[in-house]
């Protein structure tokens, strides 16, 4: 695995970029009943986030604590306070330190740069999604895309939120063609595990299984459930890459 480093001020501009995207999209593709799901799940999402991050506490919140914002059903008043929320995301996310202390679900540090690189990844995917149904997707940009690869790997399976199956065995080599970066990973069964080729220490075969090969773009979406594996150059098993989806 190539070690990416992303910062806080990286995951900010792609939010920059990749928010007022997503809001053209939603705009043009709205009102229907995808556009104002879509537009409800993230304002309730950012609302959440806004008030979660800056407690400045490691403990999980209750389910009911803090409440998510109130969504408006009226289509140009949502969309105004999905805009609103992500402005004050985004100012949220700016005025915290990476390492200032934030509850997290998954099985890493509990600091607020989970939260920069995790909102960066949502709105940008989101941003994909209503492309998509605009008729006029484009790609994630590749750095944050490669991010968004690892991510996957590193954050959503190790927590347990692998929709693929559970039962398979073997390893399965990643390959982004445009962003000179790989991974290695084995799969265990149910257990995973992300490998660092430069120190590996154990006496398993490392031989891979599957290789998948194509944009960072590609295989962020792949695995995230937005593009079929088969739409990616995939050698050996490709039961192992679809193993690696996550949702």
């Amino acid at each position: 695995m190539n070690r990416l480093h992303a910062t806080k001020d990286f995951w900010l501009a792609a939010l920059r970029a990749d928010g007022p995207a997503l809001l053209n999209a939603v705009e043009e593709t709205g009102p229907d009943p995808a556009a104002a799901d879509l537009t409800a799940h993230l304002t309730g999402l950012l609302s959440w986030v806004r008030a979660t991050v800056a407690r400045g506490s490691t403990d999980r919140p209750s389910p009911d604590s803090p409440a998510p914002a109130p969504v408006s059903t009226e289509w140009p008043e949502a969309l105004d306070v999905l805009r609103r929320e992500l402005t004050g995301t985004i100012e949220t996310l700016e005025a915290l330190d990476p390492d200032f202390p934030a509850w997290n679900w998954a099985p890493q540090p509990k600091r607020a740069s989970f939260w920069h690189r995790r909102i960066a990844h949502e709105i940008s995917l989101r941003r994909w999604d209503a492309e998509q149904a605009a008729g006029r997707a484009t790609p994630i940009e590749t750095k944050l895309a490669a991010d968004g690869v690892s991510e996957v790997l590193d954050t959503w399976l190790p927590a347990g939120r692998r929709q693929g199956s559970d039962d398979l065995r073997g390893v399965v080599h990643l390959v982004a063609t445009d962003a000179a970066h790989e991974w290695f990973v084995r799969l265990r069964g149910p257990g995973i595990a992300l490998l660092d080729t430069m120190t590996i220490l154990d006496s398993d075969d490392h031989h891979a299984r599957a290789k998948a090969t194509g944009t960072a773009s590609d295989l962020q979406l792949a695995l995230t459930g937005r593009k079929r594996v088969d739409q990616l150059a995939v050698a050996g098993d490709p039961r192992l890459v679809q193993a690696l989806r996550t949702g």
